[in-house]
């Protein structure tokens, strides 16, 4: 829509700029047309070339004010959105220009009063009703009070004058019928942008109008070198919320949520329903901490504000959740800026829920871990999931939800902090070998070949050949290499067995298959989380340990309703 209002606007400028060219035009031919006679008159008395002289320096200074007023007018007011203080000062040349043609041809009797009525149409046609009418006054009056000033010596003074009223009438009239028509256009206008882009239950912007708006905010923030900063919002336990009350108390709560968040941004935010009962605020020109100070605002704004039945919800009140990324300190594309913010939010609803998290990377964090002179590669490693995440549409965020699930069953056994960072990192570089394989085959709905299959196997190895030249990370080496090694031994690469899987490959065997059953696959529809945990319980002692599943299970039940 934005892309259609410029356009709007730019072809607005130029038929006004030609407008404006062809009365300037006008006004040209007009100086010629009384100079040329004057010079012909003197011509036949005297030979003298000083009036040829003269006529000759009209001609040209008029011909090139007519072209630096055709380059002032276009140029300048070619995307302008609304008139200020230039618009004003060029009205007035406008005005002056033909008052000064209508006073040397003739004052009250000269026939080119018509003029006005270019810069009339052309105020009304591009500032409104109100800049038409108030340009037809001021030239009405100049009119009426030339005609009273030099007509009343006149004997014919009244009838210029009567000639005048109806003529300052055409201008009022023109002014008002145009004005009306461009503000009937001007609403008709709104309404379909409200139509396009506004959500019709809360409200504020949709989903559409806010990639729109992301792309704009972005791209004006890699010119002035600014940040954007994202907040995704959403609202704890509302599932719940909607099965006891009902979806249309469900949808007077959204209004009122929609509500409180435009209450809590300024006019330079943009605050969007991003789907369902998440929304989403575009911050441009603000750092992180200024982002999570604003979700903070928001936050208890929704959590100090009442709403019916939500005594009956966990925590006897209905609370938000907020993640926070910005561009382009956490993000350098607007894929990665809406993936991060939704993983920062992912983490504020799984951890305790009614909290503001801001998105950290694990490979930041790896970087403290790491020798100096391999800090570069943390930087390819980074491109590299990126690419991988690209490629495999169906488990985009897998790494950063394993890591997820693997700090909460680190927790619940109790792994010392060691064998948390290794579980954490082998979590997030667990399938850095699929680089090497080709998309089609990530996304491959039917039945891989002998030959696909032999591919997508290999990613273990591939991983390994990619991080063994890094010697901090080689205690991680075998979550890579052995991830999908089953517990009966029917796995691979190596086909271990059960205790012969290391003891952290198992517990991220179950966090990546709990992941990847409650994701949408190309091979399978997405279960879930019930769905999920019978099926880890099933798969006990088959595929995994049934000790960490048991474990797994229990740290998730005490979870349960995070994504509610």
């Amino acid at each position: 829509m934005n892309l259609y209002e410029d356009s709007r606007r730019e072809n607005v400028h130029k038929v006004v700029a030609i407008v404006k060219l062809i009365s300037i035009l006008f006004c040209g031919i007009i100086v010629f047309s009384i100079y040329g006679n004057r010079y012909n008159s003197i011509a036949r008395i005297s030979s003298d070339n000083y009036d040829l002289v003269s006529v000759t320096t009209i001609c040209v200074g008029t011909l090139m004010l007519i072209y630096e007023l055709w380059i002032f007018s276009y140029k300048r007011s070619r995307f302008q959105k609304r008139w200020d203080i230039s618009d004003i000062i060029e009205t007035i040349l406008f005005v002056g220009v033909f008052y000064a043609i209508v006073f040397v041809s003739g004052k009250h009797l000269s026939s080119f009063k018509f003029l006005f009525l270019f810069i009339i149409i052309t105020s009304t046609i591009q500032f409104g009703m109100y800049h038409g009418l108030l340009c037809a006054s001021v030239c009405s009056v100049m009119i009426l009070t030339t005609d009273l000033i030099f007509g009343t010596s006149n004997a014919n003074a009244n009838s210029f004058f009567e000639t005048d009223l109806v003529l300052t009438g055409v201008f009022v009239l023109t002014a008002w019928l145009l004005g009306d028509y461009v503000k009937i256009e001007k609403n008709y206008r709104e309404k379909l942008h409200a139509l396009v882009n506004i959500d019709e239950l809360t409200d504020v912007y949709n989903h559409r109008y806010f990639q729109e708006k992301l792309t704009t905010s972005m791209s004006e923030a890699e010119e002035m070198n600014h940040s954007v900063s994202l907040l995704f919002i959403d609202i704890d336990y509302f599932k719940s919320y909607n099965d006891l009350y009902g979806h249309l108390q469900g949808d007077k709560v959204l209004k009122n949520i929609a509500q409180i968040l435009k209450n809590s941004i300024n006019d330079q935010q943009t605050l969007a329903r991003y789907g369902g009962e998440e929304f989403a605020v575009i911050a441009p020109s603000i750092p992180e901490e200024e982002a999570i100070e604003l979700g903070e605002k928001i936050r208890c704004a929704i959590e100090n504000t009442c709403f019916e039945g939500e005594e009956n919800l966990p925590g006897k009140k209905l609370t938000i959740s907020i993640g926070v990324s910005c561009f382009p300190d956490k993000s350098k594309t607007k894929l990665e800026l809406i993936n991060s913010a939704d993983d920062a939010l992912y983490r504020a609803k799984f951890f305790n829920k009614n909290r503001v998290e801001a998105y950290v990377s694990v490979l930041d964090e790896l970087k403290k871990d790491i020798e100096t002179e391999h800090i570069d590669l943390i930087s390819s490693f980074k491109t590299l999931i990126s690419v991988i995440n690209a490629k495999d549409r169906y488990t985009y965020g897998h790494t950063e939800r394993v890591v997820i699930y693997c700090k909460l069953i680190a927790e619940k056994l109790g792994l010392n902090e060691a064998e948390k960072r290794i579980l954490k990192y082998g979590a997030y570089l667990h399938d850095i070998g699929k680089i090497n394989i080709p998309i089609d085959i990530l996304n491959k709905k039917t039945k891989l070949t002998f030959d696909e299959w032999k591919m997508i196997k290999s990613h273990p190895e591939q991983g390994i050949e990619i991080l063994k030249h890094v010697p901090s990370l080689q205690d991680i080496i075998p979550l890579i290499l052995h991830h999908h090694e089953k517990y009966d031994g029917t796995g691979y690469p190596s086909g271990l067995q059960g205790e012969e899987i290391p003891y952290l490959v198992r517990i991220l065997s179950v966090a990546d298959s709990f992941d990847a059953m409650t994701s949408n696959r190309p091979y399978q529809t997405r279960k879930d989380y019930q769905q999920a945990m019978e099926e880890l319980q099933r798969c006990k002692a088959i595929q995994f340990d049934p000790n960490i599943v048991d474990m797994f299970v229990e740290a998730v039940g005490e979870k349960e309703g995070f994504i509610s």
